[in-house]
């Protein structure tokens, strides 16, 4: 057989198991709220334009709004200051939208510390037991905060979320090989990250660095610390900056 023929064998077979790490997209969908003084981003919509009635007789259909950045999605260089001059997400390479993935679980630590913040050492005692981080691969931090993606407000809870602290940000983008991040949270920085020095630091550093972000991930606790291989599927907007996307992954049982 070839090397694809192996594969979708292993499909059928159950050999390979497809995990979805998407959320459901709906008009209950967390959003990130901006202050005031700045643009807020859509919620997700669905109007109907026809249902099998004198609109529409045979067909349903829908138009949707929404912002770049609603749900699980991709974040492209260009979606932050610092990225500006890099790729928009219809020039992301396809080839880098399936890549090796590893997992870093810390929902015990966000648990008791919904502050908590991921940091070079527990990388490098991460890698120290499982090997390097891939080369042009994710890094899925598992914080358990998908458990509260259905309730907005326990999902925001107040601005209190576990993210990545400054240093580990900046060496992610800058030493490590990994070509993204990717979280269980509204976006890839902390809650309180708008405090940092400098702020959002994941945003401005790994995306200066043109690597990319994935958030509002569900299932990583499916996933193996290593092995598993990732495939998402941003839209290709033109000039993008973002798309929510279907996130799936490929894990070997």
């Amino acid at each position: 057989m070839t090397v694809l023929q192996e594969f979708v064998a292993a499909l059928s077979s159950g050999r390979i198991q497809v995990v979805d790490l998407t959320a459901p997209l709906s008009d209950q969908t967390p959003i990130l709220g901006l202050p005031e003084q700045f643009g807020q981003t859509w919620p997700f919509r669905l109007s109907e334009i026809s249902r099998y009635d004198d609109r529409g007789p045979a067909w349903y259909w829908n138009n949707f709004s929404t912002g770049e950045h609603t749900g699980t999605h991709f974040d492209a260089p260009v979606h932050w200051v610092s990225g500006q001059q890099g790729a928009d997400v219809s020039q992301v390479p396809v080839s880098q939208l399936i890549a090796p993935a590893v997992v870093i679980d810390h929902s015990a630590d966000a648990a008791d510390n919904p502050d908590f913040l991921l940091e070079v050492e527990h990388v490098r005692a991460w890698e120290a037991e499982h090997g390097a981080l891939p080369t042009g691969g994710w890094l899925l931090y598992r914080t358990g905060w998908d458990a509260y993606g259905d309730d907005p407000e326990r999902y925001a809870n107040a601005g209190r979320t576990p993210g990545i602290s400054v240093e580990c940000a900046r060496w992610l983008a800058e030493e490590s090989p990994i070509q993204g991040v990717g979280v269980e949270t509204v976006g890839t920085d902390a809650g309180a990250a708008q405090s940092f020095d400098p702020p959002f630091p994941c945003h401005s550093f790994l995306l200066g660095q043109d690597k990319y972000g994935l958030t509002q991930l569900r299932n990583l606790a499916r996933l193996p610390a290593t092995g598993a291989v990732v495939i998402a599927g941003p839209l290709p907007i033109v000039s993008g900056s973002g798309s929510p996307c279907r996130v799936l992954a490929l894990v070997e049982r």
